[in-house]
C-alpha cells in the first residue's frame, strides 16, 4: 500500500495570492493563517482595509478609545465569512502570575510560533482603556477552507506560501504588503506567471 502524501501545515504562514487569482475577495491578497489541519483552515486578509476605522468600530460598540493611535487604522476585511463578527489579530500578551499557553482575554486562539486571534470584546475594552496588545490588526470576517481544500487550491496554482513576518502586519504600509509577502520569497508580481506550466 502506498504512503499517504505527506501533509503540511501552514499555520503562522502567509498565503499570498498568484496573479492569476480572479475571485475578488481573494485577488492581490496577503493571508496570515490562524490554524491550519487535516480538518481545514482558518486565516485573515491583512491587506485589504474596508471601510471604517478603529474608530469607528469603538463607537459602533460604545466603546471610547483612548489610544489615538489606533484610531486611525483601518478595519480590514478579513475573508468573507461571518463580516459582521470582529477578529483582533495581535501580539501574545504575557500577564504576570499566567501560564504562557493561557491568554488573558475569555476566547483567544494562540497560534503557534506566532500571534494570537481574540473574538472576545475584552480585548477592545483592554485597548479602549489605553492597555491591550501593542500592536493589532482588526478585521470584519476571516477566511476558511475545508479539509483538503487548501492544498488543493495550493496545488493548483492559487497560493504562493511562506513563513509569515509579524512585522509585515503591523508596520509595513498596508499599499505596500503584497509586494513585501512576495519579496519574502525573492519573487516580484511582474515576474510571476498567471498560469501553471505542466511539463
Amino acid at each position: 500500500m502506498a504512503d499517504a502524501a505527506p501533509s503540511i501545515n501552514l499555520t503562522n504562514h502567509f498565503l499570498i495570492a498568484m496573479p492569476g487569482m480572479e475571485d475578488r475577495t481573494f485577488a492581490r491578497s496577503v493571508v496570515y493563517v490562524c490554524e491550519h489541519s487535516e480538518h481545514g483552515a482558518l486565516g485573515l486578509i491583512i491587506n485589504k482595509p474596508g471601510d471604517i476605522s478603529m474608530a469607528d468600530l469603538f463607537h459602533k460598540v460604545d466603546l471610547p478609545l483612548a489610544r489615538a493611535e489606533l484610531g486611525v487604522q483601518p478595519v480590514f476585511q478579513g475573508g468573507p465569512v461571518q463580516t459582521e463578527r470582529g477578529f483582533v489579530l495581535h501580539e501574545p500578551v504575557l500577564a504576570e502570575g499566567l501560564p504562557p499557553d493561557e491568554s488573558l482575554y475569555a476566547s483567544t486562539l494562540a497560534v503557534p510560533g506566532g500571534l494570537e486571534m481574540t473574538t472576545s470584546k475584552d480585548v477592545l475594552e483592554a485597548l479602549s482603556s489605553g492597555g491591550g496588545p501593542r500592536r493589532v490588526l482588526v478585521t470584519l470576517g476571516y477566511s476558511a477552507w475545508d479539509g483538503g481544500q487548501l492544498e488543493s487550491e495550493i496545488a493548483g496554482n492559487s497560493w504562493l506560501t511562506v513563513d509569515a513576518d509579524a512585522n509585515l502586519i503591523f508596520d509595513t504600509p498596508i499599499e505596500q504588503r503584497y509586494e513585501s509577502a512576495l519579496a519574502l520569497l525573492g519573487l516580484q508580481a511582474w515576474r510571476l506567471a498567471p498560469e501553471a506550466g505542466h511539463a
